[in-house]
């Protein structure tokens, strides 16, 4: 079938070059077609997938090979970024100082209750009145009689 020839062919590009685009126009076939190809066909979106990975490892082992050929030639350019990206000792660092200054505010009786609403109503259930109701009893009995329910 034409069609599978064409999935091919598509594929063969992809491991070449990882683009999309590219590969369309050296097979003659439109984006749209992939992407419907790959929506429709699992399969093909397995295949893809894999020619798109290895399409990828050969460009970054070219790009490597040539970053190498660039650094035997003393370009500096290439031996910064070599440096930078693959030893911990030539990394980009970020130096942060300041001053943390720790205040330990006490919480108002109003905002004490507020958290302590939310808190109760955050830990309850759809319908967990029992609990609602001994929870209201501890917390009067904890805040010397306070009533927080009407917060």
């Amino acid at each position: 079938m034409k069609k599978d020839r064409i999935k091919t062919l598509f594929l063969e590009h992809i491991r070449r070059i990882p683009i999309i685009q590219v590969a369309c126009e050296k097979v003659g076939v439109a984006r749209s077609s992939v992407y419907r190809w790959r929506d429709e066909d699992k399969e093909f979106r397995k295949e893809l997938e894999e020619a798109l990975a290895e399409g990828e490892i050969l460009i970054n082992e070219m790009s490597e090979s040539q970053l190498i050929s660039l650094i035997r030639d003393k370009s500096w350019q290439a031996i910064s970024f070599w440096l930078r990206k693959r030893s911990p000792k030539f990394r980009d660092r970020v130096e942060v100082t300041g001053n943390i200054e720790s205040r330990q505010n006490e919480l108002t009786p109003e905002q004490q209750a507020v958290v302590t609403k939310a808190l109760r109503l955050a830990s309850l259930g759809v319908g967990d009145k029992d609990k609602e109701n001994n929870y209201e009893q501890h917390t009067n009995s904890d805040s010397g009689g306070t009533d927080v329910q009407g917060s």
